[in-house]
């Protein structure tokens, strides 16, 4: 429900308060966020070693929560430390896995490796899994859906509980993730006036399968395109831009979001 002093009451569902954007200041960035409506945020994690940091903030601050995984963009700093990935799942402060998946944007890490620790990694979550410990995952794709489905394909893990954030792709890379059948959630990069192939796919996702987030400190919506860091209050004007993309309502579609993330989740505003 809104009150009468902000647009929305969300959850941020991925930003990452363990960078140094926000060293020393995240109750004041909590603060602020909680004043535009979005009143608690998923720090999500980047290696091994970070997700201990993760876990770390969650359990100071109320309405923090974190996940554990190794970002693809991370996958040569290893040694991998696996165990630290499942002491954070088995806190009720970490909500998933991830974030996880392979980026073709770049260069480096090379694609062998990445793939290498994608397959280490999502065999350790079914090892979890099959231990009792079953959360969701976080997933990081770009430039890379038709690589990373159909490895996700051939695991036993449940395809509705992969969400695909920070969707920069366009009408057909979403057919091909809704196929798959899995949730998608959208950054400041919908806000963009370049990214008409983003809003195009925005009109193509069921109502049961979006959510809304930052990846702070990076893709600051407009009309603050040009700020660094992005911070989890500006979820509040991703979602106004998404919900007017899509023809619906402010109150409609927070109703919606928030029922999204408090399943997939487990939390809710």
């Amino acid at each position: 429900m809104s009150n009468s002093l902000v647009p929305f009451i969300v959850i941020d569902t991925h930003c990452h308060l363990t960078f140094p954007d926000f060293a020393g200041r995240i109750p004041q960035v909590l603060a602020k966020a909680r004043e535009h409506g979005v009143r608690g945020c998923i720090t999500i994690s980047t290696t091994t070693k970070d997700c201990l940091s993760a876990l770390a903030i969650a359990e100071q601050h109320e309405n923090v929560w974190c996940t554990a995984g190794v970002h693809p963009l991370y996958a040569d700093q290893g040694p991998h430390e696996w165990a630290n990935l499942e002491k954070n799942i088995r806190s009720p402060k970490c909500v998933a896995w991830g974030e996880l998946g392979l980026d073709n944007h770049y260069d480096k890490p090379v694609a062998t490796l990445q793939r290498a620790v994608l397959d280490e990694q999502l065999a350790f979550i079914e090892s979890v899994h099959a231990k009792g410990a079953v959360k969701p995952v976080v997933l990081h794709c770009r430039e890379a859906f038709g690589d990373l489905i159909p490895v996700l394909k051939s695991t036993k893990l449940d395809p509705t509980r992969f969400v695909f954030h920070c969707f920069t792709g366009g009408p057909v890379e979403m057919r091909l993730l809704l196929d798959f059948g899995a949730c998608v959630s959208f950054t400041g990069v919908a806000t963009y006036r370049n990214a008409a192939e983003v809003r195009e796919a925005i009109k193509l996702v069921p109502a049961d399968r979006i959510m809304i987030e930052t990846d702070a400190p990076f893709l600051s919506p407009d009309p603050h395109r040009s700020v660094r860091p992005c911070e989890s209050w500006m979820a509040s004007l991703t979602m106004q831009s998404v919900a007017a993309t899509r023809g619906i309502s402010p109150a409609d579609f927070e109703t919606q979001v928030n029922a999204n993330t408090k399943r997939f989740f487990g939390i809710e505003a």
